[in-house]
């Protein structure tokens, strides 16, 4: 008796140290988000304030040698991409996490996954290279544009860059829906697309979504691929064969040498770039909670 009493209480004991330990790792993290919000903000607003809200986010002209800080053709920059990589990569990506999970037999299931596993492991720099060997020259010589660095590139390139995310996501969840669902709409009546397409995926919307957000949060955040092709040229492009900028990209290639307010303006690009996520992430929030209130 009293060796199960001591048994009982140990484990008690190794509960209460584990919640500690959870609580520490949980309260780490948070610190963590929180330092990266204050050293952002803290040195990012004073630049904005010095600049100009207006004049930092609307003005076209960035050119820090005259103190020209305008942010807004980066801006328009990396929306563009980002959706070019969701128009590219969100249908392929959703459709081939539909076919491995319900579609696609066991011997090629066990070569695709790894391969979307393995595509997930893919440094940036590599999918760059890739992208300027392979997709530059291609779109120059399909489309006939003077330089195969541009917007067309970068989505394509990104949407690429996005499907692991997307697949991984979106396949566990269509896994996840229980096999009740689909039976049933076989019991009515419904063929095996039928029931997969309009009772399991639709089932499965929520962890799609959640998939989709976080490849967003990836194609907007992405930098070195995107330095590399994008044709980095601070302009309001007029069509998909102009070369663009990001807001990423502007960071990376001017934070080596920038001094002063330059620097101060950087760090504010960062704001705006973090406070973009922000808002991905609180529609996604939002939409969330519409569907589980319906």
């Amino acid at each position: 008796m009293n060796g199960k009493a001591k048994e009982h209480r140990g484990g008690q004991l190794r509960e209460k140290v584990m919640q500690v330990v959870f609580l520490i790792a949980a309260c780490i993290s948070i610190l963590a988000v929180a330092l990266i919000c204050i050293y952002l903000f803290a040195n990012g607003l004073p630049a904005i304030a010095k600049i100009g809200p207006f004049e930092f986010l609307l003005g076209t002209d960035w050119r820090p040698d005259a103190d020209h800080y305008g942010i807004f053709p980066m801006i328009i920059g990396s929306i563009y991409v980002t959706a070019g990589a969701i128009i590219v990569g969100v249908p392929l990506g959703l459709l081939a996490a539909i076919y491995m999970a319900k579609f696609c037999p066991a011997p090629l299931y066990k070569i695709m996954k790894p391969a979307v596993d393995l595509l997930a492991g893919i440094p940036s720099i590599v999918y760059g290279f890739f992208g300027l060997m392979v997709i530059v020259p291609l779109v120059q010589d399909l489309f006939g544009a003077p330089s195969g660095q541009n917007m067309l590139t970068a989505s394509i390139l990104l949407g690429i860059m996005i499907l692991p995310t997307i697949i991984s996501v979106s396949e566990s969840s269509i896994r996840a829906v229980p096999d009740s669902y689909y039976e049933g709409a076989l019991a009515l009546g419904a063929s095996h697309e039928r029931s997969v397409f309009f009772v399991t995926v639709p089932a499965a919307k929520s962890g799609i979504m959640a998939g989709i957000i976080l490849g967003v949060g990836r194609a907007i955040g992405e930098t070195m691929a995107v330095i590399m092709i994008a044709g980095n040229q601070p302009r309001i492009p007029d069509s998909l064969l102009e070369g663009v900028r990001t807001l990423t990209g502007n960071i990376v290639m001017e934070m080596g040498y920038a001094q002063g307010l330059h620097r101060e303006a950087l760090i504010a690009t960062g704001v705006v770039l973090f406070v973009f996520i922000l808002i991905i992430n609180l529609l996604f929030s939002i939409l969330k909670r519409k569907e589980s209130k319906a």
